[in-house]
């Protein structure tokens, strides 16, 4: 399985891309690809009393380099980008923003699964599903790794 160089413009989420009513997903730069189909899970691994807080579960994105910011909530996604999203840890299907406790400093780590083919996977499903449905559809991996500060 070769490796996936996965980037995000920025390395500290801009303070209007948190705690925001719009949670605004950021644009995902992605080199070396050579699959069918894309995944992205987000986790903050820094949320107290939770092993892999996960704030947005996207997947069934066409192979590209960019995936472009402000995906919208919903199930199904037509536009920017066709793909299906999944209940996040919060209850939300679709991204939700960085809301770290004041002068408290989150990591959130984008993880970026290329696939075989589209994976058989209803829109709303959560983490546990997705990861069971793509562990055997997995050709290349990548993450990167971004900090929230409020």
């Amino acid at each position: 399985m070769s490796d996936l160089t996965v980037s995000i413009d920025f390395l500290e989420f801009p303070s209007e891309m948190i705690c925001g009513e719009e949670s605004t997903s950021p644009e995902i730069i992605i080199r070396g690809l050579d699959a069918k189909a894309i995944a992205i899970m987000v986790f903050n691994p820094s949320m107290k009393n939770h092993l892999s807080y996960c704030t947005w579960l996207i997947w069934n994105l066409p192979p590209r380099e960019i995936i472009p910011a402000g995906i919208p909530h919903g199930k199904i996604i037509t536009a920017p980008v066709s793909a299906l999203q999944g209940t996040n840890d919060a209850g939300i299907i679709g991204y939700t923003a960085p809301c770290p406790e004041p002068g408290r400093m989150h990591r959130y780590l984008f993880r970026v699964y290329a696939l075989e083919d589209f994976i058989e996977l209803p829109g709303g499903a959560k983490k546990h599903e997705l990861q069971g449905a793509i562990h055997d559809h997995i050709v290349q991996y990548g993450e990167t790794e971004c900090v929230a500060t409020r």
